[in-house]
This record gives structure tokens, C-alpha cells and sequence, in this order.
């Protein structure tokens, strides 16, 4: 069955525990695009991944495997839900989806910065992975530092992965994502 998969970023832990902020799978363009897709009769899913301000893969982990992954699933991952796919895809060399969107991958290590899995970036970057299925890859110049050492990464371990680069998004947080509807 074709299905979409997206998975969220790391907000604050502040935010996360602010009783009137929206749920992390329900913020900025993620509603939007479960929404499109569903006027398109395509089944998508935005879990809620647990305690998205302090990821730990393992806990992760634990989440995405409810879902069966085959040819026909599309993964979407924003900033931090990116970088958990890229592990994820990367740990499992015979695994064929769709396609797979990481907007704004966060690859680095976070625990310096904040409070995180200092393990949840900790593998190595299948560098066939753009060869076993279509990977495109969203990033802009005017994100923060961290993303630039992660595009930049990216740019070398994954030069066959298609790359939408902009000047002014960001880290992608807005309300609608028309380029990435586009691409689906």
C-alpha cells in the first residue's frame, strides 16, 4: 500500500511542555502536507515521536517500527526527524522505499548544545543510499550553523541525492511546503 511517513524535527523543551503549542507532528508544514496528500486519497502518518526535546534513537526506533516499509512508502524527516531517517536508512542496506525527503537534515551532534542521545548521530552515512532509491535533499543557505556542517556533509557523502537549495527558508518552518507537494 502506498503510504507517507513523517517524521518530526526537536523542538524545545520549553515549547514541548507549553500546553498551547501544538504537538510536534502538528507544527508548521507537516499538517498541511498529511492534509494535501489526504485530498489526494494517499494515506500518510505524522507520529508523534516521545519526548521529541530530548531524542533518544532507541525510543525512536521503537515508534517508526509499527509502521511496514516497503517500495511504495515515501519518508519524509524535518531537521532532526531527517537526521533519524538517514540512520535508520543507512543501518538498513536491503531496505527499498519510494522515495525519501529530509528538509533541513540535522546530522551533527547535539549533546554540546542541548539536551540529547549524544548516540543519535552516531553511525556512519550509507553512501549508496541515493542509488538504492531517490533522495532529495531541502536545505538553505540562511539556516543556522549546525545545518550548515550537516548540508555540508550531506554534499559529500550523498553527491547522488538531488538537492533543492535556497537562500531564504530558513529552517523550514512554515505553515505551507507548495515545493515539496510538488515533488509528491
Amino acid at each position: 500500500m502506498k503510504q507517507t511517513i513523517i517524521i518530526h524535527g526537536m523542538p524545545s523543551k520549553q515549547e514541548f511542555y507549553n500546553p498551547s503549542s501544538a504537538t510536534p507532528s502538528n507544527k508548521q508544514w507537516l499538517p498541511w502536507i498529511q492534509r494535501q496528500l489526504a485530498l489526494r486519497d494517499e494515506l500518510s502518518q505524522t507520529p508523534e515521536m516521545p519526548r521529541a526535546f530530548d531524542p533518544i534513537y532507541k525510543d525512536w526506533l521503537e515508534v517508526f517500527e509499527q509502521f511496514e516499509l516497503n517500495e511504495q512508502t515515501v519518508l519524509i524527516g524535518h531537521s532532526c526527524g531527517g537526521g533519524f531517517l538517514l540512520r535508520y536508512l543507512s543501518q538498513h542496506p536491503d531496505l527499498k522505499v519510494a522515495k525519501v525527503f529530509l528538509i533541513a537534515p540535522w546530522l551533527v551532534d547535539v549533546k554540546k548544545e542541548l539536551e540529547a542521545d549524544p548516540t543519535f548521530h552516531d553511525y556512519e552515512i550509507d553512501v549508496k543510499l541515493a542509488k538504492r532509491f531517490p533522495v532529495h535533499v531541502f536545505i538553505s543557505s540562511d539556516d543556522g550553523r549546525a545545518m550548515q556542517v550537516s548540508f555540508k556533509t550531506l554534499k559529500e557523502k550523498l553527491p547522488d541525492a538531488v538537492y533543492h537549495e535556497y537562500t531564504d527558508k530558513r529552517h523550514f518552518c512554515t505553515k505551507e511546503f507548495p515545493e515539496l507537494l510538488e515533488l509528491l
